[in-house]
């Protein structure tokens, strides 16, 4: 057996592409990657939005390379992909973070607003890892990582295509796993539990009377640890499963959500 060495975390020399990573979730895990010693390489569906991550980034000390493209057009992705390799260099890590939700209740959805939601959060996963396979496949190497969500586990109100869409993600990287552990690619998932940003600051503000928001009183109770997460508690999970330290886990799921999975909620 090989002694320990705190390097197998280090990202140095390692190509990351995190997908739609101008802001948020992604954003946090690409600038945490940086600090390992990754380059950096993201894109989004705006040239603007773009411009705004690299202003975000170059803040925070990082030279991140953005470029436009939409996930979810296989043509667009595999030149975006072809292009990162030609000016950047072969990608080591993939993060599928581009994701949207609509909160509608199931029958006042259309398909069409169904179908839109599996686009980005299940079908653009599988269309950029297929691009960047091949790559890592010849290197010798290669991690995904697929952002997926507590609803790859639970249902809720007004979430049937975003709970379809990340069930289907977490199959889809136990079977990247099935699929290319044997070339030393290994595919897993973060699962976020419930993270404070600025999209759902709304729900934690305090009411007039200084309670909780309803929302805020409910993740709270739900949560044993009794807290929103940040983005910061996604970054070391991210890290790890990018990193040569978790090269014998493949097909997992490790969910940052303070214990709500493991937990009934306590007696009212």
């Amino acid at each position: 057996m090989s002694d320990f060495s705190m390097d197998s975390f280090s990202l140095k020399g390692k190509v990351a592409l995190v997908t739609g990573a101008s802001y948020g979730i992604g954003f946090s895990i690409a600038s945490a990657f940086a600090k390992a010693g990754a380059t950096i390489v993201f894109n989004d569906i705006k040239q603007e939005l773009v411009d705004k991550g690299i202003a975000a980034y170059k803040e925070e000390g990082i030279e991140a390379k953005g470029y436009v493209c939409d996930v979810t057009n296989e043509q667009e992705v595999n030149e975006f992909v072809a292009k990162v390799e030609k000016e950047v260099g072969t990608i080591d890590v993939l993060v599928n973070n581009a994701g949207i939700i609509k909160r509608i209740p199931m029958l006042e959805m259309s398909a069409e607003a169904f179908r839109q939601v599996v686009d980005v959060d299940l079908n653009a996963p599988f269309i950029v890892s297929k691009a960047v396979i091949p790559g890592m496949i010849k290197k010798g190497h290669g991690k995904i990582i697929n952002i997926c969500s507590m609803m790859s586990e639970l249902g809720r109100e007004t979430v049937s295509a975003y709970a379809a869409a990340k069930g289907g993600l977490k199959m889809l990287t136990r079977n990247i796993c099935s699929e290319f552990g044997e070339a030393n690619i290994q595919c897993n998932g973060i699962g976020p539990g419930y993270i404070a940003t600025p999209q759902t600051a709304p729900l934690r503000e305090k009411q007039a009377d200084g309670s909780r928001h309803p929302f805020d009183q409910f993740i709270i109770a739900k949560t044993p640890a009794a807290r929103w997460g940040t983005t910061a508690d996604l970054q070391g999970p991210a890290v790890f499963l990018a990193s040569d330290a978790s090269d014998f886990v493949n097909g997992h799921v490790l969910y940052v959500d303070g214990g709500i999975l493991a937990y009934i909620g306590k007696q009212p």
